[in-house]
């Protein structure tokens, strides 16, 4: 039996700004697929978290960028929950050892294409497919697709090229899918967040905690998962029904041109 409560996947969600989002739709009253790839303990962790906030959460392994564990996953979901209506494709990893531009290697370039690109592709695919037959079922009225991208999308990095690349080409995943499902209804948006606090960013805390105070934004502080977790929690409700297909700068104002 399918649950009374819309349901939503969230990639990478064991952590960081995935964490942020899943536990901020469980309070807005989605059940919660919670996504790793090998962080056991800390997707149980989470799913521990929104049982204690009186929600419901199940934690499953997949590699989104491998096609058998996508398809597990979207199985799993419907087998534990009975319908999809929101994925959110926030797993990602960035260039592997961060190599110049002249430097590149096609191994990075597989790993991060494979997890960033291709794996939000068709899990979008797969997703979309099994929510277009909950809404003809009635099981549900429509759906949302949320792509978490970045900054990177159209600030240069030289040496995370895969990496600014892939998320480029997420823009227009986006809108591909907006036209393709607008009909039915789905609606698709993609968030850009900028500076966030994570363990991704950890290691560059020192140098961007200097670079916020000298204005690198016009907020002048750091994101917070929390941050990007409230706009996505909005995209998937009903405030944004006649919206479809557009870039939610969650940045502190850094893709402002500026003189």
């Amino acid at each position: 039996m399918a649950s009374r409560r819309p349901v939503a996947i969230v990639t990478g969600s064991s952590r960081g700004i995935g964490r942020g989002i899943a536990e901020r739709l469980a309070d807005a009253g989605h059940d919660v697929v919670v996504n790793y790839r090998s962080r056991s303990d800390e997707a149980n962790e989470v799913v521990a978290s929104i049982a204690a906030r009186g929600g419901s959460a199940v934690a499953v392994r997949a590699d989104v960028s491998d096609r058998r564990d996508r398809d597990t996953l979207v199985g799993a979901s419907l087998a534990s929950f009975g319908r999809i209506d929101v994925l959110v494709n926030n797993a990602g990893i960035t260039s592997v050892g961060r190599r110049d531009v002249l430097e590149a290697t096609d191994e990075s370039w597989e790993q991060v294409f494979g997890t960033n690109l291709k794996g939000p592709f068709f899990l979008s695919q797969a997703a979309a497919v099994a929510m277009i037959d909950s809404i003809r079922r009635g099981t549900s009225t429509r759906g949302t697709i949320v792509n978490i991208s970045s900054i990177s999308s159209y600030a240069a990095s030289t040496n995370r090229a895969d990496y600014c690349m892939a998320k480029a080409a997420m823009g227009m995943m986006t809108r591909l899918f907006a036209d393709r499902l607008a009909e039915f209804p789905i609606r698709v948006h993609e968030v850009c967040p900028g500076v966030i606090a994570s363990d991704m960013t950890a290691p560059v805390r020192e140098a961007y905690d200097r670079r916020i105070a000298e204005g690198l934004t016009p907020i002048r502080r750091w994101g917070t998962p929390e941050d990007v977790a409230k706009v996505v929690a909005v995209l998937v409700g009903d405030d944004f029904d006649f919206c479809t297909g557009q870039c939610f700068h969650v940045d502190g104002g850094f893709h402002i041109r500026r003189l």
